[in-house]
């Protein structure tokens, strides 16, 4: 196979895919739904805000369609997807982008805030990727697994502890994931941003915090949703069929130091 022949899209555009995206009602998952609807992709915004429906008519009236789910339950993530295959058939792309950020020092983190982390961040990410995996193999037309990992997955951060082992999990479950379905033809690959100036990251990172923050940053600056969508769409489209078990950090050089 020669590049002549190999599907590229030199606009990266993600026509006729249809996408699932955890967390999407908000902040970089909104963003992400945002985008692959430019990118003329149909998205499935799967999030447990009562007003889903009406986030993803402002997304687009056609496109995009909300569903209620707990992606903590194997039945509200079972309904969910039979809800999508019969409206479109197919899942090409899913993007685990749902989280929580419960922070504490390591000697006060209560053990409902790391349960709590662990179960949002690794086990739900890993149950949506069993779930969605097993469909994009019995579709046999392979498929697309992002996972939203974080910097923290890389270096120490101050009461983090929690926030930090999950994300790192979501690593290393990428790689693994991307190794064993590879014989599918099913891409996984992890996103590691920064601060991400979403509505809850501007209020946690305003102030004199941020800005110190920011100083240690190579680039002096966070990060905003659009960027890490940005990433999203880049790893989603063909043009970028080679990559697979990778990690792609955005942290304005913060872990290059």
């Amino acid at each position: 196979m020669t590049i002549a022949n190999y599907i590229f899209d030199k606009n990266f555009n993600l026509t006729n895919k249809v996408a699932v995206i955890t967390g999407g009602a908000s902040g970089i998952g909104k963003a992400i739904a945002d985008l692959y609807v430019a990118k003329h992709a149909k998205v499935v915004i799967l999030d447990m805000k009562e007003n889903i429906t009406e986030i993803a008519h402002e997304i687009h009236p056609t496109d995009a369609i909300g569903i209620h789910c707990d992606i903590t339950n194997t039945e509200s993530i079972s309904n969910a997807l039979k809800k999508v295959i019969s409206i479109f058939s197919k899942i090409d792309i899913l993007v685990n982008s749902a989280g929580v950020a419960l922070l504490d020092d390591a000697e006060n983190l209560s053990e409902n805030n790391w349960d709590k982390t662990i179960e949002v961040n690794l086990t739900a990410s890993f149950k949506m990727s069993q779930a969605v995996g097993n469909i994009m193999i019995e579709q046999n037309n392979g498929g697309n697994i992002i996972n939203l990992a974080s910097q923290a997955a890389l270096i120490a951060l101050d009461n983090h502890v929690a926030y930090s082992a999950s994300k790192a999990a979501i690593v290393s479950m990428t790689k693994s994931l991307a190794y064993e379905w590879a014989q599918f033809n099913i891409r996984v690959n992890a996103i590691s941003p920064t601060v991400v100036l979403t509505e809850l990251g501007k209020k946690a990172w305003a102030g004199e915090v941020g800005e110190q923050a920011k100083q240690e940053i190579p680039l002096k600056r966070f990060g905003y949703p659009e960027e890490v969508a940005a990433i999203a769409v880049f790893l989603a489209c063909d043009a970028t069929g080679l990559i697979t078990g990778e990690n792609i950090v955005m942290d304005g050089g913060n872990t290059i130091k």
